[in-house]
C-alpha cells in the first residue's frame, strides 16, 4: 500500500529488548468529497501511527510537518479501554519511506549559505555568459 501523508510529530526512536531500534511516528492523510446532492465538501482526516524497522537514522528528517510518502502494509490495534468499550487505532509498517519537502517552518530554521569562494584570478567580469 502506497499513502501521502504529514507528520504530526517528530519521530521517536525507541530500542526494544533485543537490541533493535523502531521509528514510531504519527501521520495525517487529508482527504475532502462532496456528498451527492450537496455543495459543501466534507473534509476527512485520517491518523495512522507508524513503525519503521530499517534504518533509524532517518528520524532526524521525520520532523512534524514533513510530507512523506509510504509504502508498506495497514494493520489494526483492537483492544478494550478501561470502561469496557471496544476501541481500534490503525498501524501501518512502513517498509519505504520518500521524503517530499521539508515542514512548513524548516526554512527559518535553514542557516544561510555563504556564497563560494572561488580561487584563481578573474580580471573581467562574466556579462554575456551562455546561461
Amino acid at each position: 500500500m502506497e499513502i501521502i501523508a504529514r507528520l504530526t510529530a517528530d519521530a521517536v526512536v525507541k530500542t526494544v529488548k533485543d537490541e533493535r531500534q523502531v521509528v514510531n511516528f504519527n501521520v495525517a492523510i487529508n482527504d475532502s468529497y462532496k456528498p451527492k446532492g450537496s455543495d459543501q465538501v466534507t473534509k476527512v482526516v485520517t491518523y495512522l501511527q507508524c513503525d519503521y524497522w530499517v534504518n533509524p537514522g532517518i528520524a532526524q528528517y521525520l520532523t512534524k510537518g514533513t510530507v512523506v510518502e509510504l509504502y508498506g502494509r495497514i494493520g489494526v490495534n483492537a483492544y478494550t479501554n478501561m470502561q469496557g468499550e471496544a476501541k481500534a487505532s490503525l498501524t501501518f509498517h512502513v517498509n519505504n519511506i520518500k521524503l517530499h519537502g521539508g515542514n512548513k517552518g524548516e526554512a527559518k530554521k535553514s542557516a544561510p549559505v555563504a556564497a563560494p569562494v572561488i580561487a584563481g584570478e578573474l580580471t573581467e567580469p562574466l556579462d554575456n555568459l551562455p546561461f
